[in-house]
């Protein structure tokens, strides 16, 4: 029974001396990194506070591995130790997400990706849920404010996308103070302009600023303010222009917006995907009486264009396309001054009526509501069916409540089984 004992006790002290030791110190001939490309060997390093020719004990070795786990880019993070080579084993993880800028005026891109990355070496343009080195993404964006001569709070949160109902990026904003549209300088806008565009300006100013979709945002409002004069094929540009300002209230964005007008031209024919042309006829029941299409394309001009915009897309999600959008092309006949339109649709699913609730009244009533309602459960679903139903009560006891009441509505869209629930609701005028 002794051999087999102390066989046994000579392999443990083999295997043992083969690991390295807590206390005992070695240097590594070489350092690797296996398992996730993603980054460089100098990148991993960096962030794991290693430097090559460094003698090191195996607990500082577990202490550089246990860096890189923090940085929560990676579902785990170990290493092996041969005596020559430290090799660290790196599980990428599967819970990143890209970082979204909400209201900050920094720039989007390359640029504040190369800014990032400077001061995180393991920053990609994406971080972890939580923890990691998503907070001190945020405190380097707090900095780069602080840079700009802009000292706010700025947190991250998740942002999720309500088309596909989950989380598809970490949100950085500016918790306070507020961010608005600040100052807005025109360049390109004619005399004759001026009267008209000046006051779009002034309405822009103040409203809350968007990373995103403010530049977008003023492009189009100025863009739709010129169709209505006629300038059809205008360009608008918007872009950030300056330092932003900070006063006591808000942090204030400047934008330079350059205009080039072009021409004028008049309304020629506005054509259906069908390619029959729309009859001012249809477009009047949504818009009431327009211009003829002789005349020149003047603000009722650019409402007839909006008003077919608005009369196809209702078209279509009156038979329950509730995702529906038109869109519009334009062709320019320069010899004449004349622009045509042809509508283009994107449909987008079917959605069906899904279940109906009625809050905030009496059993009796809600009986007598629910009678009425004439839009069944599994039917093309049709916003403008609730404002019918409110208003085709006539003079009955039910359309004398709802002509006495604040007659109300939500929406609860399910983009998985594309139904929208409808909730009703009543109260008192007052």
């Amino acid at each position: 029974m002794k051999r087999p004992i102390l066989l046994l006790l000579t392999a443990i002290l083999l295997l043992s001396s083969s690991l390295p030791s807590s206390a005992q110190k070695y240097l590594p001939k070489t350092i690797q990194f296996k398992g996730d490309p993603e980054y460089s060997d100098q990148e991993l390093l960096t962030a794991a506070g290693l430097k090559k020719g460094t003698v090191l004990t195996s607990a500082e070795m577990n202490e550089h591995s246990q860096r890189l786990l923090d940085s929560g880019l990676f579902e785990s993070s170990s290493f092996t130790f041969n005596g020559v080579d430290l090799v660290f084993k790196l599980v990428p993880s599967t819970a990143l997400y890209p970082v979204r800028l909400e209201n900050l005026p920094l720039v989007p891109g390359k640029e504040l990706d190369a800014q990032l990355h400077e001061r995180l070496p393991l920053y990609h343009g994406k971080v972890p849920f939580e923890a990691g080195i998503t907070d001190p993404v945020r405190q380097a964006l707090e900095e780069m404010l602080a840079a700009k001569g802009i000292k706010a709070t700025v947190v991250a949160t998740p942002y999720t996308d309500q088309k596909l109902a989950q989380v598809t990026a970490m949100s950085f904003a500016i918790a306070a103070p507020p961010v608005r549209v600040g100052e807005i300088s025109l360049q390109g806008v004619s005399q004759e302009m001026q009267a008209k565009i000046k006051p779009i300006a002034a309405s822009v100013m103040k409203t809350d600023y968007s990373t995103e979709n403010s530049v977008g945002n003023i492009e189009r409002l100025f863009a739709l303010t010129y169709a209505n004069e006629g300038y059809a094929a205008v360009k608008v540009h918007a872009a950030q222009s300056g330092l932003p300002v900070a006063d006591g209230d808000a942090i204030h964005i400047p934008f330079l917006v350059t205009v080039e007008e072009g021409r004028q031209y008049k309304l020629g024919t506005i054509l259906l995907p069908s390619g029959e042309p729309l009859s001012l006829a249809e477009i009047n029941k949504t818009a009431g009486a327009v211009s003829s299409s002789v005349e020149k394309m003047s603000i009722k001009g650019g409402v007839t264009l909006r008003t077919a915009l608005l009369f196809l897309t209702g078209q279509y999600k009156s038979k329950g396309y509730m995702e529906c959008v038109v869109t519009s092309h334009s062709h320019y006949d320069d010899a004449n001054g004349i622009v045509n339109y042809a509508l283009e649709v994107q449909t987008g699913p079917v959605y069906t009526m899904g279940k109906l609730t009625i809050e905030n009244v009496a059993d009796d009533l809600r009986t007598a509501m629910l009678s009425a309602w004439k839009l069944p459960t599994g039917s093309p679903f049709s916003e403008a069916a609730i404002h019918d139903y409110y208003a085709s009560q006539g003079i009955t006891a039910l359309g004398r409540t709802f002509a006495s009441s604040l007659c109300k509505f939500k929406m609860y869209t399910n983009i998985e089984t594309h139904t929208v629930d409808v909730a009703l609701h009543l109260e008192r005028k007052p």
